[in-house]
């Protein structure tokens, strides 16, 4: 991450928040919907690009504090992409998880096959056949 990034610890703002989904390609989700999911998260940051004051990039951890983690909310805005902040926001996430919980934590997330490579990276791997990650439609 170059000088004109600045990782900050913490949720985005709840329009900043808005935005990056929308704008990256996840959901786009409703302030209804934004609102509780920023005040429930067990660790998140941002990133700020320093010369506009865009926030530019997040990601988010859900948890119960005792072993189960879910990673959430990766986004990074497309003119800030291939610069190395989705890989700086997933280590900080990470290295909160290796610090402030209990030996033996349970990490898992679903990913969109764009993000298959960052997660790849830092250590994921599919769960098949062991498990598998299902949804309620």
């Amino acid at each position: 991450m170059t000088d004109e990034y600045e990782l900050v610890e913490g949720p985005p703002a709840e329009d900043d928040y808005l935005h990056l989904r929308a704008a990256s390609g996840l959901t786009p989700k409703t302030p209804e919907q934004a609102r509780p999911a920023l005040a429930g998260g067990w660790a998140a940051c941002h990133v700020v690009h320093s010369p506009s004051g865009e926030t530019v990039s997040m990601g988010r951890v859900l948890g119960d504090g005792g072993w189960y983690f879910h990673v959430v909310d990766m986004a990074v805005l497309p003119a800030h992409q291939r610069r190395g902040l989705g890989d700086r926001v997933l280590t900080h996430l990470l290295h909160a998880i290796r610090r402030d919980a209990p030996p033996g934590a349970y990490v898992s997330l679903m990913a969109d096959p764009p993000g298959r490579r960052l997660y790849e990276r830092h250590g994921f791997v599919d769960s098949a056949p062991h498990s598998v990650g299902m949804v309620l439609r």
